[in-house]
């Protein structure tokens, strides 16, 4: 499937393809649910996969929330010290912060942030998505860009990484 360019694109993959991670998810016994993966480094466990996208939809929500009601000052996506070299750093620390938290809790949690961020993008705006440039806090590309990173692409990787667990368990 392509890239989204348009809101309704966004929307709809978004939608679909999280109902793909947990349907993958409510197929799997609770013992794979639970299990390690052998083949990461990072994200050992479901539950890891799953607050990782949740810590990046917060990320999202927080970016977008806040530029749009600034007009000075702008927050980067990524909170300080990281940038878009380091933020494989942020990520092992997203791993740690997460390790006492349930699978239960993770599901829970993954839940909620994408119907905020469902609910955020069904009301922006339609004609200023997918303008590159045209939010300053933006960069040089599109809000839509990173909207499209952090739920229906940051999906599609989920399941590709929990695709791969059962090929790897011992």
């Amino acid at each position: 499937m392509p890239r989204p360019n348009t809101k309704n694109d966004l929307l709809h993959q978004s939608q679909a393809h999280f109902e793909q991670l947990f349907a993958l998810i409510d197929s799997m016994p609770l013992d794979m649910q639970l299990a390690k993966f052998d083949y990461n480094e990072r994200d050992k466990t479901l539950r890891d996969i799953l607050v990782h996208l949740f810590e990046w939809q917060k990320l999202l929500l927080h970016f977008v929330q806040t530029n749009l009601s600034k007009t000075t000052d702008f927050v980067p996506f990524l909170p300080a010290p990281y940038n878009f070299r380091t933020y494989p750093k942020m990520n092992q620390e997203i791993w740690h912060k997460h390790q006492k938290t349930s699978l239960d809790e993770a599901k829970t949690m993954l839940h909620k942030s994408h119907r905020d961020c469902i609910e955020m993008l069904a009301n922006l705006p339609e004609n200023e998505l997918f303008v590159k440039k045209h939010y300053a806090w933006c960069g040089t590309t599109s809000l839509g860009s990173y909207c499209v990173s952090a739920t229906s692409s940051h999906y599609d990787w989920a399941i590709k990484m929990i695709k791969k667990a059962p090929k790897t368990q011992k």
